[in-house]
């Protein structure tokens, strides 16, 4: 195989970014791609094999079915007659190449590999038939796999909905009076950074995926510009302050710790910022309440493309807000019962991910690396019993 950089003639084609190639499984998430017009973006056609040289540890890589153009952080590798396209792919996704791909990456917060680095990568090379046939075994075996991602994702989504509608009964039977959102902040709500400069070294940036565990990504964010940052000066994170996702996924929040004060934020987080008697944790929880997230969808069900949430809109949310200090701590002790049992459910349903995500490794891994035959294997082994 080689890798080839052909500029893209300068005209509108579906583009291949990173942020929609989703990491170890080889899908786009996104179901049409965007037309973008861009000299600087590379070509590729059906049958190349788009591999992610930025943070290769992410596994990013794609099998485009349709000509289009990409990032020039992607790796456009054309097999030679000797090398199936699918079976490479399925290399890509292995361990072996991305602890080669790890290994020869340099840089520390946007670590990255080259072709010049790579392409030393040593495989084993079965006959192109049984390429084939791996490649094949593995694309039922995966989509199997998949489709338990997808049930437990399900689940996740049911868990989340039972707490929402758990958390609203809990400030419905409080000593609450109505208020507005904005009635609890000292300033209105600001969209995030829309056009980001990633840096190696520079202000910490926090996207929507952090705020699941925010505490525990906060030394490992990507970074942009100072100049960037400087230019939104609105959004620059204090600590105490709630972040929310406004764009997309509706209702991701999380508090900011010392650890990521100075940070900036992307277009799609709202930074909120209380008063100072008014409870984090507590207004945490109502976010994540059946009630913002109805208040949500009828602001933004009229969005034809990307769910939108406008700050004039979030600002004059509704809510029923406890009446005192007292009050307010009275129920977020309350609260913190309610979400400590969720947070219970929702680590055991992620740790059966973890585990069908290990399998399904282990499996690209074994079946690329003539470990066992698949025309003998099943796979099933991988997957059943979780």
């Amino acid at each position: 195989m080689r890798n080839v950089v052909e500029k893209s003639d300068g005209d509108s084609h579906p583009f291949v970014g990173l942020e929609e190639i989703e990491s170890a499984t080889g899908r786009l998430l996104v179901e049409n791609l965007p037309l973008k017009a861009a000299s600087d973006s590379l070509r590729h056609h059906p049958g190349d094999v788009l591999f992610s040289k930025l943070r290769p540890y992410l596994a990013k890589t794609y099998l485009p079915t349709s000509p289009g153009t990409g990032t020039g952080e992607l790796l456009v590798l054309r097999p030679g007659p000797e090398i199936d396209s699918g079976f490479l792919s399925y290399v890509t996704r292995s361990s072996p190449w991305l602890d080669w791909a790890n290994s020869t990456a340099y840089g520390t917060k946007m670590p990255r590999t080259s072709w010049e680095l790579i392409g030393n990568y040593r495989t084993w090379l079965p006959p192109l038939e049984e390429q084939r046939g791996i490649a094949h075994f593995l694309d039922a075996e995966t989509t199997r796999i998949d489709r338990i991602m997808r049930l437990r994702a399900q689940q996740e989504e049911t868990l989340r909905e039972r707490f929402g509608v758990a958390l609203r009964e809990q400030f419905d039977a409080f000593e609450t009076v109505h208020t507005r959102l904005k009635f609890l902040l000292t300033s209105r709500p600001r969209y995030g950074v829309l056009v980001p400069e990633f840096v190696d070294d520079g202000i910490k940036f926090i996207r929507v995926n952090d705020l699941l565990d925010l505490e525990g990504r906060a030394r490992d964010l990507v970074r942009i510009s100072a100049a960037v940052s400087a230019r939104n000066p609105t959004t620059v994170v204090r600590e105490g302050d709630v972040l929310v996702s406004v764009v997309g996924t509706l209702g991701r929040a999380a508090i900011a710790s010392a650890s990521v004060q100075g940070a900036n934020v992307n277009r799609a987080i709202a930074v909120l910022r209380p008063h100072s008697e008014v409870n984090r944790r507590l207004l945490t929880a109502w976010i994540n309440a059946q009630e913002f997230a109805e208040q949500a969808l009828l602001a933004t069900g009229s969005d034809s493309a990307q769910r939108t949430l406008g700050m004039e809109d979030l600002s004059n949310f509704t809510l029923r807000w406890p009446s005192t200090a007292t009050a307010q701590t009275r129920l977020a002790r309350e609260v913190r019962k309610t979400q400590l049992g969720m947070l219970n459910l929702r680590k055991a349903l992620l740790a059966q991910v973890a585990v069908i995500k290990e399998r399904r490794q282990a499996l690209i891994t074994a079946a690329v690396t003539g470990q066992f035959d698949v025309s003998t294997a099943s796979g099933r082994n991988v997957t059943d019993g979780v």
